[in-house]
């Protein structure tokens, strides 16, 4: 059974996340959704809290489990003896920093690959950046994210 690694700091999770996230469960035996603990970035939620706003959307995925990680993700993706990396594409925009990611992992570790897949087309302009803002503003997030996500960003924001 093969494994791969989806990584992301997943601040929020979205349904363009969860939408690739099902896509590489029907080609992989076990995917393991991994939290980057980025201390480059300033995030919303904790990683606990993500790696539970992401579980509770697992409901028909047995072959699916989340955990963070700190470090390297290849160096993550080689001690969980992962076959591939899954990355999302949204957009050609993402491409070329996604191209770059892949060499460089690559570089680091050829024996793992990484696999671009692309979510529904409704989920290519979506990103967490976008929905962070938009919720911010008091916007209406519930077409971008999970119910329970679209909850946690609305009690964050009531509370600033």
């Amino acid at each position: 059974m093969k494994l791969c690694i989806y990584p992301g700091t997943f601040d929020p999770f979205t349904n363009g996340h969860l939408d690739v996230l099902e896509r590489a469960a029907k080609l992989f035996g076990h995917v393991r959704v991994a939290i980057a603990v980025d201390s480059t970035k300033a995030p919303l939620f904790t990683p606990a809290r993500r790696v539970k706003l992401i579980q509770e959307n697992m409901h028909g995925l047995p072959n699916v489990d989340v955990v963070s990680f700190e470090g390297l993700l290849v160096e993550f993706a080689r001690k969980q003896k992962a076959a591939a990396i899954i990355r999302g594409l949204r957009a050609l925009s993402d491409y070329e920093f996604e191209f770059n990611m892949a060499l460089m992992n690559r570089h680091l570790d050829p024996n793992v690959e990484t696999i671009f897949v692309m979510p529904a087309e409704a989920y290519s302009y979506t990103s967490s950046t976008l929905v962070k803002q938009i919720a911010k503003l008091g916007g209406d997030v519930s077409k971008f994210v999970p119910a329970n996500v679209a909850k946690a960003l609305r009690e964050v924001f009531a509370k600033k």
